[in-house]
């Protein structure tokens, strides 16, 4: 049986101003205020861990700790099967030390031309984890699959969603109306398991 999160107030271990404003939309409907680790000066630690659930689990705990109160992290990415799973927990790094996704979009594509292999197929990882000062959590994953296309078309979302066609539509994540990327998307896949078991 999952904690129930009875609190007032959330630290998202966070200092991405857009993942800590969509977070907090998507807990508006329980009356906690959110509040992000980059607000408390909560420095962001090393990520070390070698799975997504690892890393979210590294980050909550880090802030939770510091900041005396509950803490929720993501750590999500994609994975391409033809490269071995890269790039994985470390989708961002492939930007390089500016984060460009366009750049890593273009490694991607170079990665899959250069793999001699067919295979487009490719999912994006979603893993939250909810902890508590007393070192207590709650973690969940969300999935979505899909195939990889190139050139990437549209310019919405953030992150590799211009080449990342979800099973079942024509468009990409680029593409797509926010909301309805919201609404299956693998943080909102992952969100509604964490909403169920903890609200």
């Amino acid at each position: 049986m999952a904690r129930k999160f009875a609190e007032d107030r959330l630290v998202i271990a966070s200092h991405n101003a857009g993942k800590v404003r969509e977070i907090g939309a998507l807990l508006a409907p329980f009356s906690v205020e959110v509040i992000s680790a980059g607000q408390l000066d909560i420095e962001e630690p090393e990520e070390t861990e070698t799975t997504f659930t690892g890393n979210a689990a590294l980050k909550a705990h880090f802030s939770a700790k510091a900041s005396g109160l509950p803490a929720l992290s993501d750590d999500s990415g994609l994975v391409v099967p033809a490269l071995n799973g890269d790039p994985g927990i470390y989708s961002a790094r492939w930007g390089g030390p500016e984060k460009d996704f366009n750049l890593a979009m273009r490694k991607v594509e170079e990665a899959l031309q250069s793999s001699g292999s067919d295979d487009r197929s490719a999912y994006f990882i979603c893993a939250l984890c909810l902890a508590w000062p007393d070192g207590h959590e709650e973690i969940f994953e969300g999935r979505v699959d899909g195939t990889l296309v190139w050139p990437g078309r549209g310019d919405r979302g953030f992150g590799y969603d211009p080449i990342f066609v979800p099973d079942g539509f024509d468009i990409t994540f680029g593409e797509m109306d926010p909301d309805a990327k919201h609404g299956m998307s693998h943080r909102a896949d992952a969100f509604n398991q964490l909403v169920d078991a903890c609200f």
